[in-house]
């Protein structure tokens, strides 16, 4: 088991994760001005914050928008901004490697991880940022392979490393992350050469 801070991006909701927090407050104000998300045929759209148009103009903007948005000391984090980037359904999903028996996933929405990191970085730093990317796209779907380092501080020591899978969709006028699924640098698990490399 990883210590608080450690492991989302989103390393830190693998962390957080793994200590069994419980989910929290943190709701967004209902009176914030919502867009449609995109959806599926047959289905309602959801709503999701309206995002800053230069967040999500183009695959860099978003992919350092993830990043960024929950990097900061220990306070609030811009949780509009957070939930602006993602469309309807996403899903963020942690590898969870015990100590002992088999890895298994943790998965949650969104608004999951809010509720679980926003208590997590009150009190706890975390800075998290892209060492390396590897890109591949068809039609309106990209693939990203982001290599992460994290840190405590700033300019701390590097606490951990891992890959982050992000899946991203294009429609027609701004880019969504559909899902973020990640693992975690560890002993047996080093990351390959070339997920290092620009």
């Amino acid at each position: 088991m990883r210590k608080p801070g450690k492991c989302l991006i989103f390393s830190a909701l693998a962390a957080i994760v793994f200590t069994d927090l419980s989910l929290g407050a943190g709701a967004q104000d209902k009176k914030e001005t919502v867009q449609a998300a995109p959806s599926t045929a047959g289905t309602a759209p959801s709503v999701a914050p309206v995002a800053n148009p230069k967040d999500v103009q183009s695959l860099d903007a978003i992919v350092a928008a993830v990043y960024d948005v929950i990097a900061g000391p220990p306070g609030a984090r811009d949780w509009h901004r957070f939930n602006s980037l993602f469309a309807k359904d996403a899903r963020l999903i942690a590898v969870r490697m015990p100590k002992e028996g088999k890895p298994s996933l943790a998965v949650m929405t969104p608004k999951d991880y809010e509720d679980l990191a926003g208590k997590y970085f009150i009190e706890h730093g975390f800075f998290e940022h892209e060492l390396s990317r590897k890109t591949d796209s068809f039609g309106a779907m990209t693939h990203i392979y982001t290599t992460y380092e994290s840190r405590e501080t700033k300019d701390g020591k590097p606490i951990d490393r891992g890959i982050n899978s992000m899946e991203f969709f294009f429609d027609g006028e701004r880019w969504w992350c559909v899902q973020i699924y990640w693992d975690a640098e560890r002993p047996g698990n080093p990351i390959p050469e070339k997920y290092l490399g620009k």
